[in-house]
Parts: structure tokens; sequence; C-alpha cells
């Protein structure tokens, strides 16, 4: 084995199944049927947070740099508003918060960045 990828071994394909393991224990994804559905939900949730982020990061992009009017500037700071706050009663109705979206990706650190 080289290290480098779970299951390398030289001139054969990596086993997908180590690879699957390593990156379930550095996401801290749980598997059974029993968690199914909550885990399908956070994952579902998690990547809606991240855009909800790169969006709201575009948007101040756009009015730092006087690209927006101010009648867009406060339509867009309420859609946002009203998005951020939709997202925290869908994560209430699941027992999540905001928090529990920010995957840990081992070495690469946190998924969303700090608030």
């Amino acid at each position: 084995m080289t290290g480098d990828t779970p299951g390398d071994r030289p001139g054969r394909p990596p086993d997908l199944r180590a690879v699957g393991d390593a990156m379930a224990d550095t996401l801290r994804v749980r598997t059974g049927p029993d968690t199914v559905q909550e885990d399908l939900v956070k994952l579902v949730l998690t990547v809606v947070e991240l855009l909800r982020q790169l969006i709201e990061r575009q948007a101040l992009r756009r009015v730092e740099t006087g690209d927006l009017t101010e009648a867009q500037e406060e339509e867009l700071g309420a859609t946002l508003l009203a998005l951020h706050d939709r997202m925290t009663e869908l994560c209430a109705q699941h027992g999540l918060t905001l928090a529990d979206l920010n995957l840990d990706l081992g070495p690469l650190g946190p998924l969303l960045p700090p608030p």
C-alpha cells in the first residue's frame, strides 16, 4: 500500500469500499436504515445552506461594487433575511441547528465558513 488512498495497491485500482469507509469516517456520516432519512435531510439542508451563503457573499460583493440600486439592495436584503429565517425553521423542524450543518471535513477543516 502506498498510503495515499485507502486500499491503494501498485498496479491495482483502489479498494472503493475502503475509500468510502474513509470518507464516511472523515465526514462522520452514520449509515443504517434507522438514520437514512435523518442523514438525507441533514445533507440536503447542508447543501442548501452552503448555496445560501455563497449567494449572500455574491450579493454583498454586488452591493459593495455599487451594481444595485437602493431598492434592489433593500429587496435583496429582505430576501436573504427571509431565506436565513426559513433555513433556521427547517433546521428546527428536524432537530438541527445551522451549526449542525457545518460538516467537519477532517484535515480540510469545516465545510462552512464561520458566521
